[in-house]
């Protein structure tokens, strides 16, 4: 079994220097009791749990995996204790809202916790983010009433959430369900149907589990219009909130036996007259899950850079460690039969590869938790409305490119292990199945590309994709100052110049065809990533020289990130041209084949 390190060096250095967050914090009434000792003690707590709590159980909850017999589902061995264990420390409430019992914590904060808890074990990580995301939608759209019914018991631990969209007919195309709901005097509902991939919707972790359930009332709008939220929970309540002793008429059909997070479990989960409760106004239900949707999609990249960190720590101690053939500049090991495979340059671009992404990928999070931050707690409300169309705009970005590039570092530590990677025992294969899933839940990433280029982009005309340019100008402009930036900088104004050049035709072209708007939308979407990990990038270096030049820090980091940077810029970045060319191709040969030709 491979060991979890939790990657506080770099995310510590993220979260100080780069985002300078206890500055941000300083200036929000919301944050500014959150002081960088405390930052860093959180920060160090959840450390220690996703390395000595979770990650040992991490491949053993693989292997055995969670069991339903006559509806009971079971999780595998340890993850009750683990579960008790992490709610005694109060992190199922660490982001709520303090009148109702959380700790109301930022998600900038949060956001690496997240990362290295998917690392050390996403089965496990899963039961607790799927909580956080629907108490955050309970949080912003329920009633004073139910806030207080559920909210209380979800911040202990002592009760846990989920989110009840798909159906077996209608999973993107959400306007299909079937499920009913039906008014009762009380001012309740009774919800009848069947949800399908529900993570977290059936196990023995919690005294009860809150679902939260797309439906439609008998008389509702066809399509989306008429979707409606309803919270359900799993087993009765009182009149005063309280477990009644009765079943609430929601079962769980199966659990899905999946390629991977084998620990969690994904089910089929039946309502039968189950009582529930309105949440937000009727017929809003779509745009109130979107709440817990974006969050989760946030949470979607956090995984995958989290499992892919962990494959990174396994490859390069293997490359360190494992002797073969020899430098093609002469013997490194002269007393040995062989070299280290780190001598070599193919293992090193794979490595570096890795390397790059992973970093970029966790600040691209963290930049976006900010921004979500920014939004919840700013007193200033033009700094909030900014805040809110860099999220728009950013969600499916780090919910596509980083499960993308996550999934595929994976891959890459998986090739660097050669057989090694493909048995059971490096670890890294399960991260490889662990990781697929990540670009598919919480809206497929082609899902999230083509939001990306038609409601985000196209629609709203580029203004959302004119606030960040505009944001990446003012960074520019600061970083000038800055020792050193002036070989780096023409970078971003590269890859500006082409997404606002290809932004303006796909705009054009789409006013004609509405195929160019899906069309593009992959090859933009990843455009628009390269250019956010190219941005990271630079702010990254924007912090790490003044350090170096200053011979403060920690020399031997500060200089890794330098030259894994240059190599991001030299190796990876090139690619945005080719993806230019993929945009400018148009619609055309994509569109040409009849169906009875393919």
């Amino acid at each position: 079994m491979t060991a979890y390190n939790a990657p506080l060096g770099d995310i510590q250095f993220l979260m100080s220097e780069v985002f300078q967050a206890d500055k941000i914090f300083a200036s929000m009434p919301g944050t500014a009791e959150v002081t960088p000792d405390l930052i860093s003690a959180i920060l160090e707590e959840a450390a220690k749990i996703a390395e000595n709590l979770i990650s040992p159980i991490n491949q053993s909850g693989d292997q055995e995996g969670c069991k339903c017999v006559d509806g009971v589902v079971t999780t595998p061995e340890g993850f009750r204790e683990a579960y008790a264990h992490y709610i005694a420390g109060g992190w199922a409430g660490l982001t709520g809202e303090i009148d109702f019992g959380g700790q109301g914590m930022p998600k900038l904060l949060s956001s690496p916790i997240e990362e290295m808890f998917f690392g050390a074990n996403s089965s496990f990580a899963l039961y607790a983010i799927l909580n956080t995301g629907a108490t955050l939608t309970l949080s912003e759209h329920a009633s004073e009433v139910l806030k207080q019914r559920f909210l209380p018991k979800m911040y202990e631990g002592r009760w846990t959430g989920t989110m009840c969209l798909t159906e077996a007919h209608a999973g993107t195309d959400l306007g299909m369900i079937r499920t009913k709901a039906v008014p009762q005097a009380d001012g309740s509902y009774r919800i009848t149907g069947t949800k399908i991939f529900i993570t977290a919707g059936e196990h023995d972790l919690t005294e009860n589990i809150i679902h939260l359930v797309l439906a439609k009332l008998p008389d509702a709008p066809a399509g989306p219009k008429g979707i409606s939220l309803f919270v359900v929970p799993k087993n009765g309540l009182d009149n005063e909130g309280s477990l009644s002793g009765q079943h609430n008429g929601v079962f769980c059909g199966a659990v899905e036996h999946k390629m991977g997070i084998k620990g969690s479990a994904t089910c089929v989960m039946n309502f039968d007259g189950a009582q529930g409760w309105l949440v937000g106004e009727l017929n809003h239900g779509l745009s109130n899950m979107f709440t817990m949707m974006n969050y989760e999609r946030l949470s979607m990249g956090l995984q995958s850079n989290g499992l892919a960190d962990s494959s990174y720590q396994t490859a390069a101690a293997y490359a360190r460690e494992r002797i073969q053939g020899r430098s093609p500049t002469g013997p490194q090991q002269p007393e040995g039969e062989a070299d280290p495979i780190l001598v070599h340059p193919d293992v090193r671009r794979m490595l570096l590869t890795m390397r790059a992404n992973i970093m970029a990928g966790r600040a691209l999070s963290m930049y976006a938790a900010l921004q979500l931050d920014i939004s919840r707690f700013h007193p200033d409300l033009d700094q909030r409305q900014k805040a809110d169309k860099l999220v728009a705009l950013l969600i499916p970005v780090a919910k596509a490119y980083c499960s993308d590039r996550g999934f595929e570092m994976c891959v890459t530590g998986q090739q660097i292990l050669g057989g090694h990677g493909y048995v059971a025992e490096w670890g890294v294969e399960q991260n490889v199945r662990d990781a697929r899933i990540a670009q598919i839940y919480e809206g497929a990433n082609g899902i999230q590309a083509l939001d990306l280029m038609g409601r985000k982009t196209v629609r709203e005309n580029g203004e959302l994709l004119a606030v960040l340019l505009t944001e990446m100008d003012k960074f520019i402009a600061g970083a000038q100052d800055v020792l050193g930036m002036d070989q780096y900088l023409p970078h971003l104004l590269n890859n500006q110049q082409m997404i606002r050049g290809v932004t303006r035709r796909v705009i054009d072209r789409s006013r004609d065809n509405p195929d160019e708007i899906g069309a593009a939308s992959y090859a933009y979407m990843e455009l628009l990533g390269l250019t956010l990990y190219n941005f990271m990038w630079l702010r990254i270096l924007a912090a790490v020289l003044p350090k170096l030049h200053a011979g403060t820090g920690d020399t031997p980091h500060l200089s890794g990130l330098v030259k894994t940077a240059e190599f991001f810029f030299a190796r990876l970045l090139p690619k945005g041209q080719a993806l230019v060319a993929e945009i400018e191709a148009g619609a055309e040969t994509l569109m040409a084949l009849s169906a009875e030709e393919f």
